[in-house]
């Protein structure tokens, strides 16, 4: 059985895509914490539980979200790129990426912004657009 994030990485469900590369894949989260919260996913395992990647996956996976995390940095104005691993609500291993102006855009708890689809479209374009730039 796939997970959705398999079925987004394979393009069988539409994402904001923001990187891609053989291995893995980064879409923007469509419940956001912040605009430019991104999702980093690997692309062959549906493994659920980070630490239980094989060990070139999971390295693998750190050195394309520290990418992608350069790239939503210049695209997306905020102090800090914030890191999370939690895994609870999707069944596959995924970091999350978020834009922070201070610790507290940390909090899972708070209330979503609500962010237009094009605007979604335009912040994945930049971040794409700087991904390709490194």
């Amino acid at each position: 059985m796939s997970t959705i994030f398999t079925k987004i990485a394979l393009g069988e469900i539409p994402s904001y895509k923001v990187a891609e590369s053989e291995d893995f894949y980064a879409f923007l989260d469509i419940s956001p914490l912040a605009l430019g919260h991104t999702l980093v996913i690997p692309k062959h395992t549906e493994e659920d539980y980070i630490f239980t990647l094989d060990s070139e996956t999971y390295s693998g996976l750190w050195a394309f979200a520290r990418k992608v995390a350069t790239a939503l940095k210049a695209a997306v104005p905020c102090k800090r790129v914030g890191v999370a691993v939690l895994g609870m609500e999707v069944p596959h291993t995924h970091i999350h990426l978020i834009p922070l102006q201070s610790e507290g855009d940390m909090d899972f708890r708070k209330q979503r912004p609500e962010i237009s689809k094009e605007t979604m479209a335009q912040t994945a374009a930049a971040i794409l657009s700087e991904y390709e730039k490194l």
